[in-house]
């Protein structure tokens, strides 16, 4: 959770919001098929509820944000350059909308989509 200091009291913004802005800044890089979920996820979704979080990992260190991102990219799609464009993406969107600087956006391929 993020908090900062506003006028005579507090912002608090909780990791799933975060989290829900981070996705949406993913999956509008075209290549980008979608997030992977990590098992956790997986389990909690078996239980019928949705998360709009799946893929995404955010820590922090020395007051800083580390995103780690598991994405399903498209065949055909070349992984250095979708992989740049997703960083500067999410980083882009980060500061814009929360005026936060990113230390890290991790990228992790999680499989690729092939045409049917």
């Amino acid at each position: 959770m993020i908090n900062w200091k506003v006028g005579s009291g507090r912002v608090y913004i909780y990791d799933e919001v975060l989290k829900t802005i981070i996705a949406a800044s993913v999956t509008e890089i075209k290549g980008v098929a979608g997030m992977s979920p990590g098992f956790v996820e997986e389990l909690i979704e078996g239980f019928g509820k949705k998360t709009h979080s799946k893929g995404i990992k955010i820590s922090y260190k020395n007051q800083q944000m580390i995103i780690d991102l598991y994405v399903i990219i498209e065949y055909g799609t070349k992984i250095p350059d979708i992989s740049w464009d997703i960083q500067q993406n999410v980083k882009r969107t980060i500061e814009k909308i929360l005026n936060i600087k990113t230390s890290k956006v991790n990228i992790n391929i999680q499989g690729v989509l092939f045409p049917s």
